[in-house]
């Protein structure tokens, strides 16, 4: 005899047309929002930060042990002329993060967005790989993602307020990028593009988005300093031939972070110059 399973339908409605004639027309404006980013100190996660604030949103960085991360928030607030903070805090551990999510809230208003941005790779042969190595790699990719999400809709749920998340992913969560030999960061991004879409389907009744962000190869301070030849070679496999730049990827992630994207949650969206298509 199977359990019986009660399906909760939302009853929420839809949003405001923004193409309305009274609307300001197409713009991406988080004008008193604001916006969690986790590792949003550095490479893409500082990208998403900077088109934010291009955006208007105020912006709570997370970041686990840079020692810059204090002074690239305070430079970020000065060029753009809004509010930045940084937070240190370890995405792996549960309680902290919600600790963190409540101080955000005190220090600058309720959280209306999240970009689940945090990730490391541990690059080895498979042969040489360990359950320390597993552990480290899941606990930030997986767990810390996970951790991230279930903090803001713990929030946003109880105060019954929508919100969105982005989590960013990668193309390798179907893929192999051979000859590099990162099978737990693979791995670890197709787990957590599942997780992504079994939190929207839990929470979509609640009025809470959760969307994937699939990255390809980007130019980034790690990146640079690869094997000049191996770049050549990836770029030679990607359709549009080159990697792309960090605003090419921040961009797709406001968007989905944005009003314009409401009807669209569970979603992975590949930005990885046509690399999936051959």
């Amino acid at each position: 005899m199977s359990a019986s399973v009660t399906k909760i339908t939302s009853t929420l409605p839809p949003p405001p047309n923004p193409f309305s004639p009274s609307s300001k027309g197409f713009s991406i404006d988080f004008e008193g929002k604001v916006v969690v980013v986790t590792g949003g100190n550095r490479g893409l996660g500082l990208g998403i930060s900077e088109a934010l604030l291009n955006a208007n949103a105020t912006v709570a960085m997370i970041y686990n042990s840079a020692k810059d991360a204090e002074e690239v928030a305070a430079n970020l607030a000065k060029s753009y002329g809004k509010t930045v903070k940084a937070y240190q805090c370890n995405v792996g551990d549960s309680s902290k993060v919600k600790s963190t999510f409540a101080q955000i809230e005190k220090d600058l208003g309720p959280i209306h967005a999240v970009a689940a941005n945090s990730g490391i790779s541990i690059v080895k042969p498979a042969l040489e790989l360990t359950s320390d190595d597993f552990n480290k790699v899941f606990g930030v990719n997986v767990l810390g993602v996970f951790n991230t999400c279930q903090a803001a809709a713990d929030l946003w749920i109880k105060r019954s307020h929508p919100g969105s998340i982005v989590v960013v992913s990668s193309m390798s969560d179907t893929i192999v990028n051979s000859p590099i030999t990162q099978c737990f960061y693979n791995s670890s991004k197709g787990a957590v593009s599942n997780l992504s879409r079994c939190l929207a389907a839990e929470w979509a009744p609640h009025g809470i988005r959760v969307n994937n962000l699939n990255p390809g190869f980007i130019k980034t301070d790690q990146t640079n300093h690869m094997d000049p030849k191996l770049r050549e070679n990836q770029c030679k496999e990607v359709p549009l031939g080159r990697f792309s730049e960090v605003y090419e990827q921040a961009a797709p992630a406001v968007f989905l972070l944005s009003g314009y994207t409401s009807y669209t949650t569970g979603s992975s969206n590949y930005v990885d110059g046509g690399y999936l298509c051959w």
